[in-house]
């Protein structure tokens, strides 16, 4: 049984702390035979900002051509998505919301269009990772992002109850979170967990 994880590293900073926390969740799962990982930068992925044109609730598509057209199927393919984006003003880094906004076409699909976004067989099979960091020591630092990330795994049909997270605060310069003292064991064991479930949920 083959199983397809799709993670989005969010941060404009290559190699930074939601960068490590993402690469130490997928270094989990790749040690489980049958798992197959393609991690995409979003600094790499040429996702333009949504234009709020509403023209995907008619045409079913967006009207822009940009990577998205690539991203769109392996979106709809994959049984575990993770989207790993640091916390910038108290909110989602820019590139990964830019993201987020994009599946503006599958809102309208699913709630406009009336449309299913992933085969009826699928649905509830599928499971969702938020990998975050943030420089404040707050606890409410990730307040801001969580419903956006809930929205963005809601339009996909990944339920509230199917979405793990993983949130470290007060790790500010590029590889402080290699001090932090739970951050990697908290990914490795998250990632086994993600893996052991969707077994489960696809029968193998």
């Amino acid at each position: 049984m083959e199983i397809k994880v799709l993670a989005f590293a969010g941060s404009p900073r290559r190699g930074g702390n939601s960068e490590t926390l993402l690469d130490w969740v997928l270094a989990s799962m790749g040690e489980i035979e049958g798992v197959v990982i393609e991690k995409i930068p979003l600094t790499e992925a040429n996702v333009n900002p949504c234009r709020g044109c509403n023209a995907c609730e008619t045409l079913n598509r967006c009207v822009q051509r940009d990577g998205m057209d690539v991203l769109h199927d392996k979106i709809i393919e994959a049984d575990c998505i993770i989207l790993a984006a640091p916390i910038f003003c108290m909110g989602i880094c820019a590139q990964a919301k830019a993201l987020i906004d994009r599946f503006q076409v599958f809102r309208s699909r699913k709630y406009v269009l009336k449309l299913p976004v992933v085969p009826p067989e699928r649905k509830g099979k599928r499971l969702g990772i938020f990998l975050s960091t943030a420089g404040q020591n707050w606890d409410h630092v990730f307040d801001g992002a969580v419903p956006s990330v809930k929205c963005f795994f809601h339009v996909i049909d990944v339920r509230d109850a199917d979405i793990y997270y993983l949130m470290v605060n007060n790790v500010d310069e590029k590889g402080a979170i290699l001090s932090h003292p739970t951050a990697k064991p908290d990914a490795v064991r998250m990632g086994k967990e993600v893996l052991a479930e969707l077994k489960k949920r696809l029968g193998g």
